[in-house]
């Protein structure tokens, strides 16, 4: 039976849902993506989707207009629809969706307030005893730079609300500490004054040592299914040095997460965390995605959660689920998702590589022609390119953005991995495009 399938976004990540959904569906169903990217549309060549795989379409319907989606969902008849980034979740549109008889996979608004207040999300922790650093929330910059003389160093600072990925700050010196507070609570005073919402706020937090890695289920209610393991790298830099960013490459499987360690993980934050979010009348459904960091002594803590897929991490994992994803998500949409068999993964590793505009993670400027799309053409099943920031005219890729590409590489180490993923990449270049050389470095 042909069905239609609507992802929403326009980034690395929702290529790399509608790719993997495409090649699930057969010939006659379509996924369509709003507004989607070059890689989604009718003009993008990917040899890497399967022989008889739906079609994919852009729709030309931002994924912040909830009344347009709610239009197009409607006219096109989409029968299943698969939210991607953080602001229209943020925003309602799965309540807008269910309102309408519409089928929807993603959390309500009050869900996910876990992602879109950092906020709410530590109190939550806090009042569900769910291990995560130490923290105070402020409102007041005078009060917030008086806690931070009383605090050793490193300290991290977040923004509130959502902030791409980029809304924090790990200060290494005070000077840089009390720049970012007043910065962060200028900036978001602003918004809030221009949305006419709440008084801006900020948490400060104490610096958690160890290695991060990031835990994503698929989540109905209190019921679980993990997916691969993954580790993103955040920071622009090679060895992680430089600003934060959305994210500049990740691998899956992450060797950090030991049986042990995932364990102790779905047993004190994920299983914890969902039975807490029912409790309190905000029952979750979506992609609950845990940022941990462990320690010396192998215990996961959480440093932050997300609503949705991560991007990076999404492109590495996808290319290795070899089951399909869909009925996962169907299942747990209807809260059926106890009657599911666990994924099946590809034993190999998969590694990303990000490719950048110059001026990244700050202003970038777009336009700058990287190829003709057939040159983006995937040459082996080994390396996958995934589209995000850029857009496709006249059989043209340009550059549409900050992170323009990700290069997916799968090999049997990850060294492999690695190589296969750098080869492929290190043949795609613009003038001022970079990349981070050292991807997959804490797992070599």
């Amino acid at each position: 039976m042909s069905q239609t399938i609507l992802v929403i976004g326009q980034g690395g990540r929702e290529h790399a849902i509608a790719w993997k959904l495409s090649n699930e569906l057969a010939t006659g169903s379509r996924v369509l993506v709003a507004p989607g990217n070059s890689g989604t549309c009718a003009e993008a060549i990917d040899i890497s989707r399967a022989r008889g795989a739906a079609s994919i379409e852009n729709c030309a319907v931002a994924a912040n207009d909830l009344p347009g989606l709610l239009e197009l969902a409607k006219a096109r008849a989409v029968d299943f629809t698969v939210v991607g980034p953080e602001v229209p979740l943020a925003l309602g549109i799965v309540d807008l969706f269910q309102a309408h008889g519409l089928s929807i996979f993603g959390p309500s608004a009050k869900a996910a307030a876990l992602e879109a207040s950092k906020s709410f999300s530590k109190d939550f922790l806090a009042r569900h005893q769910i291990p995560t650093a130490r923290y105070q929330v402020f409102t007041d910059a005078q009060l917030a730079l008086d806690y931070l003389a009383t605090q050793s160093l490193p300290i991290v600072i977040k923004a509130d609300g959502l902030a791409a990925g980029k809304g924090v700050v790990v200060a290494l010196d005070m000077t840089q500490a009390r720049a970012a507070v007043i910065d962060m609570l200028a900036i978001g005073q602003s918004n809030a004054q221009n949305a006419a919402d709440d008084a801006a706020c900020i948490v400060i937090e104490e610096f958690l040592p160890g290695v991060e890695a990031s835990y994503i289920v698929i989540a109905s209610g209190t019921d679980f299914i993990a997916l691969a393991t993954s580790q993103d790298h955040k920071r622009v830099g090679n060895g992680d040095t430089g600003p934060n960013t959305g994210g500049m490459g990740a691998y899956s499987p992450a060797p950090i997460v030991t049986p042990k360690i995932e364990a102790q993980i779905q047993r004190e934050i994920i299983a914890p965390t969902l039975a807490g979010m029912k409790a309190e009348g905000r029952e979750f459904v979506g992609f609950l995605y845990a940022g941990v960091m462990i320690d010396a002594s192998g215990k996961a803590r959480v440093l932050e959660f997300n609503a949705r897929l991560g991007d990076p991490e999404t492109q590495p994992i996808l290319s290795r689920m070899l089951s399909p994803l869909l009925p996962l998500l169907q299942a747990a949409a209807a809260n059926q998702l106890t009657n599911q068999s666990t994924p099946i993964w590809d034993p190999r590793t998969a590694l990303g590589v990000v490719i950048c505009a110059d001026g990244y993670p700050g202003a970038v400027e777009n336009g700058a022609r990287i190829c003709d799309a057939a040159d983006l053409v995937n040459p082996s099943i080994d390396t996958l390119v995934f589209h995000a920031g850029s857009k496709a005219k006249k059989g043209q890729v340009l550059t549409d953005g900050g992170r323009v590409l990700c290069v997916v590489g799968l090999g049997d180490s990850v060294k492999s991995a690695q190589t296969s993923a750098y080869s492929r990449a290190e043949l795609i270049n613009w003038p001022g495009s970079f990349m981070r050389k050292d991807i997959g470095w804490r797992a070599l």
